[in-house]
């Protein structure tokens, strides 16, 4: 307040609202706002005098209104499709889940969502409850914004686990999906190209296309446990390559990453250390960086080992970038609570420093994971006492123990149904499932056929290898979930042997 309006004991400021109409028919009205002071140091109080109008508005009609219109889309949103919801939604449209429904008392059992803890039958983690408990007990219950890339303890621990990043390298993210998103969008631009397996989770096409970028697909081969196949990957790149320097100004239609996904969602694949350094040095030799989609982690089986791709980069020198995205949700079996995260594993050259700093700035949008749910990843991954940490170790080693009895349960069953080969799994939650097509009547063609009429028949949902972008020349197969009680998979296996006898063909 100035020194004139401080010693003036009232001051009448008249505010003039010009031009304020209705449907451009009303006239200018005024409001006067009065305001008062009795000194220099008390603050103003202000008396609104009455609204006055010099004209009445017309009444209101709808007829004004009638006039349709459309608020559009964003681009980005109409960009964005999701192939398994446009395959297996018309199928389930008409499915019920009730067997006293249907009239046959088959109560719909799903071998299809890829969620641990759909059946409830393995607990959560004791060191997660206690650490939440702990956290709600404390004075300020874990209610205050973070950083948005995440408290420095979460980021200190996930550091740790991964060994060769520092927490400046880490970013917490709403889930692993959220991190791939976080990634994808730092290191994408629209007309640009990343490269993904087939099969493969649909996520990574969702999110290159919904930013107006592309993606190329490398093949997985089922006869070679799903690995990568490396002559198929060079070839794209170098297909890439010779696009790129043609001279035609398409620089755009640059590979900005291969993504690889290890333990890997639908294959249920777990890549050698071997392998993977052949990928690292194929990558740098093209000087693509990496994107390792490890959320599954050490959920391995039959004593497969996991190598996460940074540590074997790092062995033969750091000779390639890795964008690491994982999480705790599958392996500790809280995916509700969308905890994951991506850490920056830079060349020795620092070839991805700018893409770094441009995700750390998108974080800024969300804010991260939840407060109270990343002071679980301290817990989990660095325990501060002897009890966590024994606690956290053993119900691991229950966890695998029951998912491998349950997975070499469906995977023995599925194989004694006519028709239908399973690929053995090596690790996460999944299996594959090759359909002979030729060993069933002409009802099943493929395996969208197969999935409909095992949900009309048996009401059983599986996932059709569709879904997950399988080539037509690999043949027909489904994707099967086996973390389901191992009275239910007996239950959803003794079905399917019936259904395929049922359309076994006849001589």
């Amino acid at each position: 307040m100035t020194n004139d309006v401080a010693s003036s004991d009232t001051v009448a400021i008249q505010v003039e609202i010009a031009s304020l109409s209705i449907m451009n028919e009303t006239k200018p009205r005024s409001d006067t706002i009065v305001t008062s002071t009795t000194s220099a140091s008390s603050s103003p109080s202000i008396d609104y005098a009455p609204l006055t109008s010099t004209s009445t508005p017309p009444p209101f009609s709808l007829e004004d209104y009638e006039d349709s219109w459309v608020a559009p889309a964003s681009q980005k949103s109409l960009r964005t499709f999701n192939p398994i919801r446009s395959i297996v939604d018309p199928i389930m449209a008409t499915s019920i889940k009730c067997g006293k429904e249907r009239g046959d008392g088959k109560d719909q059992i799903s071998l299809a969502l890829g969620d641990p803890t759909a059946y409830g039958n393995i607990p959560p983690c004791p060191t997660i409850v206690n650490a939440v408990t702990r956290a709600l007990h404390s004075p300020n219950m874990a209610a205050g914004y973070v950083n948005a890339c995440g408290t420095p303890e979460a980021r200190a621990a996930i550091a740790k686990y991964h060994s060769t990043s520092s927490a400046e390298d880490v970013i917490v993210a709403n889930g692993a999906s959220g991190a791939l998103e976080l990634a994808l969008t730092a290191l994408l631009d629209e007309g640009s190209i990343l490269l993904v397996p087939r099969p493969g989770f649909p996520l990574y096409e969702v999110i290159a296309q919904s930013h107006g970028a592309s993606v190329l697909h490398y093949d997985v081969l089922p006869n070679q446990g799903w690995e990568c196949d490396l002559d198929h990957m060079e070839s794209v790149l170098n297909e890439s390559r010779e696009c790129t320097n043609s001279g035609d100004g398409n620089n755009d239609k640059i590979i900005r990453g291969i993504l690889i996904n290890n333990p890997s969602n639908p294959t249920g694949a777990v890549y050698s250390k071997e392998h993977l350094t052949q990928i690292a040095r194929l990558a740098a030799r093209y000087r693509v960086p990496i994107v390792s989609d490890e959320i599954y982690g050490d959920m391995t089986l039959g004593g497969r080992i996991f190598y996460p791709m940074a540590d074997i980069v790092a062995e033969i020198g750091s000779i390639v970038p890795v964008i690491t995205a994982s999480g705790i949700g599958k392996q500790y079996l809280i995916p509700g609570w969308r905890l994951g995260w991506i850490c920056f594993h830079d060349s020795h050259h620092g070839a991805i420093q700018e893409v770094k700093k441009g995700a750390q700035r998108l974080a800024q949008v969300i804010l991260g994971a939840s407060h109270l749910a990343q002071v679980v990843i301290p817990a989990v991954l660095n325990p501060s006492t002897e009890g966590d940490r024994l606690a956290t170790t053993s119900w691991k080693k229950q966890l695998h123990e029951m998912i491998q009895n349950q997975a070499s349960l469906l995977c023995s069953l599925l194989n004694d149904c006519h028709g239908l080969e399973v690929i053995q799994p090596q690790g996460a939650m999944y299996a594959m499932v090759k359909i002979n097509v030729d060993m069933f009547d002409d009802t099943i063609t493929d395996d969208v056929s197969f999935m409909g009429l095992l949900l009309e028949e048996e009401n059983i949902v599986v996932l059709p290898g569709k879904a997950f972008g399988m080539k037509d020349s690999f043949g027909d197969f489904f994707r099967v979930v086996f973390c389901a009680p191992e009275d239910i998979i007996q239950s959803a296996a003794k079905r399917m042997l019936c259904f395929c006898l049922r359309h076994k063909l006849s001589n």
